[in-house]
């Protein structure tokens, strides 16, 4: 017969709410190898463009991999995709610690990364400037995409690195914002992206692809602009649209 301990131990653990597999589900973090180099996949995204990107989410029912509209390059020819790099931050009036966390999240970056920072809807601040664009340039990071401010836009132009953002405030972050995370998965808008995931941003905007499919999506996303290449060739003709259609074209 158990005793009375046991009996209380057992009604306990029995009141816990079960997490782990909610844990699983919304913590994953991606660790799958892609077939070809990451540099390489990357530099092939480079050559396509975020609608054509799009459209493939689309036909796979991944309808919300569309970071907010808000957020658009700093440079309207600026293209970039790297393997997210992810960063958390929040409005604080906090100081002690926000350096020495900041740069051991600057320790921690690879190459061919792109940082992509949730800022928890952060109207104040900015959170990336001169000195963080010099610095991820030296560790190899291809881009960022920053849910808010960005200060020091001269001194990022002149170092020609590819950024996209939501404002330009001359605020800086100390004593207005920490960061509380990083390399943790992040919700920016309605996507959630993974350290890991590939990152694709245009003129059009920001997509996030889950690294799962980010081979797959490539090669029908490259299947889908060859195809488009042959659409225009039929309308520069004269082709009529039944034409086009009939031929496999679309509109």
């Amino acid at each position: 017969m158990p005793s009375l301990q046991d009996m209380r131990t057992r009604a306990k653990e029995a009141g816990l709410m079960k997490l782990d597999r909610l844990i699983a589900t919304r913590q994953h973090i991606p660790t799958n190898e892609i077939p070809i180099p990451i540099k390489e996949l990357c530099e092939r995204y480079e050559k396509l463009y975020t609608g054509c990107i799009n459209d493939v989410m689309r036909e796979l029912c991944l309808l919300n991999q569309n970071l907010p509209s808000s957020i658009m390059p700093l440079r309207d020819e600026m293209v970039v995709c790297g393997e997210a790099f992810t960063v958390k931050s929040a409005p604080n009036v906090m100081i002690e610690g926000e350096m020495t966390f900041r740069a051991q999240m600057l320790d921690d970056m690879k190459p061919e990364g792109l940082v992509v920072w949730d800022t928890s809807e952060d109207t104040e601040a900015s959170l990336w400037g001169g000195v963080m664009t010099a610095t991820a340039l030296s560790k190899g990071i291809r881009g960022a995409v920053i849910a808010g401010g960005i200060r020091d836009t001269k001194q990022i132009l002149e170092q020609n690195f590819p950024i996209f953002y939501k404002y330009r405030t001359s605020n800086g972050s100390l004593g207005r914002c920490m960061i509380t995370h990083y390399q943790v998965p992040i919700k920016v808008g309605k996507v959630t992206v993974r350290p890991g995931d590939i990152i694709f941003g245009d003129i059009d905007g920001v997509v996030c692809v889950p690294r799962e499919i980010a081979y797959d999506v490539l090669l029908r996303a490259e299947g889908i602009e060859r195809n488009e290449i042959d659409i225009f060739s039929w309308v520069r003709q004269g082709d009529t649209i039944s034409e086009i259609i009939d031929k496999g074209g679309y509109f």
